[in-house]
């Protein structure tokens, strides 16, 4: 059989039959204009949370407070630490997944902020500010908005905030279970008299809830995140037709349960696929997952971030062979 090419394959085949050194595949994205290759921030950026500021950049937050800004979801700077002061309202306590949104007027991140180990002490905080950017200031004194113990969940950690239907949630938890509460009007506290829903299992950790067609979508982590080459770290999803569950998965099973459809996981040059990012839909309708993972080629450099994108098929969500990409398209933004 006779293949022909264009002279922009020919170009394209060229370009990726030359070899590039490691340090190039770990801090670089493809040359060419309709490509990019993973990872697209070539450093340790764990947990991120991405949020279209309005202003022609998207934003990423990342644990341990630092901010970074693109304009097409691949080329990223570091801009700054998000917070005007450090939070306090953990002693000696880290700060972990930030998630970001903007609520009214307001730009809002949602952080944990925990030790190893922590599983009462550690808690949930929020700030705001007036740019995405920031700096953000906080509500409360030190942050705090509630510590694992006074809202009755362990470690209470990897924030989410949602809106559905006129109202406000924050949804958050690890291993003994991801649970869902209504927030006030301004979304910068807890509903008088709200009470909380556990919405999944023991399993999971890093969630994220997307809306899709009628369906609710939770996302999460399972799996050891932060053992290097050793990170059995992978996202899973199920579905609902209520934000509050039942979550299933395509069998049926429950993910209070436990149960859950496999995303995205670890393959031969990455481990520890986890901790998405907010799902971003491109002009063209595509959507795009933005997740950590560290390098087994140079583990130490930490949790970098990966950007893949997110097919459907009967209303499911899929990566192709279900691990980080290689090479791929560009969004379309």
């Amino acid at each position: 059989m006779k293949i022909s090419y264009s002279i922009g394959t020919l170009l394209i085949l060229l370009f990726t039959c030359i070899i590039p050194t490691k340090s190039q595949v770990l801090t670089s994205v493809a040359q060419t204009g309709t490509f990019f290759s993973n990872p697209v921030i070539a450093k340790d950026a764990p947990d991120p949370s991405v949020m279209d500021g309005g202003d022609g950049y998207y934003y990423l937050f990342a644990t341990g407070g630092g901010i970074y800004r693109s304009t097409n979801l691949i080329n990223w700077t570091y801009l700054s630490f998000a917070f005007a002061v450090q939070p306090s309202f953990v002693k000696n306590g880290g700060i972990w997944a930030l998630d970001a949104s903007k609520i009214g007027d307001k730009y809002v991140i949602f952080f944990a902020m925990s030790v190893w180990g922590g599983v009462d002490s550690c808690g949930i905080g929020v700030a705001y500010a007036s740019k995405p950017q920031g700096p953000y200031i906080f509500v409360n004194p030190g942050g705090k908005l509630f510590y694992s113990y006074e809202i009755g969940v362990k470690n209470s950690i990897d924030p989410c905030y949602v809106e559905d239907n006129g109202k406000k949630y924050l949804v958050w938890g690890s291993f003994y279970g991801i649970y869902a509460i209504e927030l006030s009007d301004d979304g910068l506290s807890i509903k008088n008299g709200a009470e909380k829903v556990k919405i999944a299992g023991s399993a999971f950790e890093g969630s994220y809830i997307y809306k899709r067609n009628g369906y609710y979508y939770y996302f999460g982590s399972v799996g050891s995140c932060c053992e290097g080459v050793n990170s059995t770290y992978k996202t899973v999803c199920g579905r609902s037709r209520n934000l509050l569950g039942p979550y299933v998965n395509s069998y049926g099973g429950t993910m209070l349960n436990n149960q859950y459809n496999i995303l995205i996981q670890g393959n031969n040059l990455w481990a520890g696929t986890g901790h998405n990012a907010e799902f971003v839909e491109d002009r063209s309708g595509q959507t795009w997952i933005m997740y950590h993972a560290y390098s087994r080629a140079e583990p130490d450099k930490g949790r970098m971030v990966l950007l893949d994108r997110v097919l459907w098929k009967n209303d499911w969500p899929y990566v192709i062979n279900a691990q980080p990409s290689t090479q791929s398209s560009k969004p379309r933004l």
